[in-house]
């Protein structure tokens, strides 16, 4: 569970570290995502405008047109002002379809340039430093082998189960787990059969010894209640632990769906995946990143346009059918993204409640930092709500 977990922030959050660069570097992903984005609202607003004033000149030239032949005597003028009309309808719902089909050829090209934008949200290229060292702290702040005098005491409480065994079949039992859970200079084990064994034992270790032996005594009731918050650390910590299976699989079904929405759409504008893969995917160049999701752009209008010509009366379902998908998309990565940050949360509130603790709140005090680090990182490049809130316009309406 936990290298699941582990394998999955490293895939979630080295993207946070490759796009949380100073501003004088170069720009990030959203950064080029959003600079085409508004490329394509502002070419759809200049062409709507242009449109609109069309539109209107039709008009008042068909009312024009309507006040000439209400007042016309002549049947041959009325005639002709009549067919000129026909014309003028006939322009007015040509720059209408035209306008549509602008609106249309937008609003893919929105959902295209966004869905290429989430294969490097979603696939990064190395490890996160820093989510690699705030695990590796969490494991280490279960593991009571860490803190001072714990080892060499542990020593002396196993043998003393090895020498009470054979007289105690509890102790028996002890002997027998701990035996096989391996190497304990990683960690007592907290969860399983183990649990209560390991307690009882320790609790009749702690009884067994007299007056004479007072400094071991009070040692040993320090160990054995360091051990209790340790096992209620872990199960605490676990808790958390269990969601990211969750989190994980669900990403992982979404990326297989990613990987289809793409290929799909990849495939209809006309660009190879071996392509994509080498301009875009693999490229570090931003600049060059940028031109290529430029021609994409106008790859995209060109489907558009070629589907609208071929005649085929469904032409806008069809398009509209692939903005959902990508849609659809976008609204799932940002809940998973909004999951990531809610369990992230659930961290904060475990530190919370052990870092004024007196034996464990020294090593929580330094998880806290190193969690914050990864919730500022993490926050700086994936704002789940805005994300959220972005996907429920992506597109303008008709």
């Amino acid at each position: 569970m936990i290298k699941q977990r582990v394998l999955f922030l490293y895939f979630m959050l080295f993207t946070a570290f490759l796009f949380a660069q100073p501003v004088d570097q170069a720009p990030t992903e959203k950064d080029l995502r959003n600079q085409v984005l508004e490329e394509i609202q502002s070419g759809l607003e200049a062409k709507t405008r242009t449109l609109e004033t069309t539109v209107t000149q039709i008009d008042n030239r068909l009312n024009d047109l309507d006040r000439a032949i209400s007042s016309s005597r002549s049947a041959v003028d009325k005639v002709d002002k009549l067919l000129e009309r026909v014309q003028e309808l006939e322009r007015r719902q040509a720059a209408i379809e035209e306008n549509e089909l602008y609106v249309f050829q937008a609003n893919y090209q929105s959902a295209i340039i966004n869905l290429i934008s989430m294969d490097r949200e979603i696939k990064p290229l190395k490890l996160f430093d820093t989510t690699k060292s705030f695990f590796q702290d969490l494991t280490d702040t279960g593991n009571p082998m860490n803190y001072a005098g714990y080892r060499q005491w542990f020593r002396e409480f196993q043998g003393y189960v090895e020498s009470q065994k054979s007289s105690d079949a509890g102790l028996n039992v002890l002997s027998n787990l701990l035996t096989l859970s391996g190497d304990l200079s990683k960690g007592t084990p907290f969860s399983g059969p183990i649990v209560q064994p390991l307690f009882t034992g320790m609790a009749s270790f702690v009884n067994s010894l007299g007056r004479n032996r007072r400094e071991l005594r009070e040692q040993s009731e320090r160990m054995f209640e360091l051990t209790a918050k340790l096992s209620q650390f872990t199960h605490d910590k676990n808790l958390i632990e269990s969601e990211w299976t969750n989190i994980t699989e669900e990403l992982d079904e979404m990326q297989k769906q990613y990987n289809k929405v793409l290929l799909h759409n990849l495939q209809l504008i006309g660009v190879s995946p071996n392509e994509f893969y080498e301009r875009f995917t693999k490229e570090n160049d931003a600049n060059r990143r940028l031109n290529y999701m430029l021609e994409i752009k106008q790859k995209t209008a060109d489907y558009v346009q070629r589907t609208k010509n071929s005649g085929a009366k469904d032409w806008k379902e069809n398009v509209y059918y692939e903005m959902m998908e990508v849609q659809s998309l976008k609204t799932r990565f940002g809940q998973i993204t909004f999951d990531i940050s809610n369990n992230i949360s659930s961290y904060a509130q475990l530190i919370a409640k052990y870092k004024k603790d007196q034996q464990l709140g020294q090593r929580i005090g330094g998880l806290e930092i190193k969690l914050n680090n990864l919730r500022e990182t993490f926050d700086a490049v994936f704002d789940p709500l805005d994300y959220l809130n972005s996907t429920t316009r992506m597109y303008k309406i008709h």
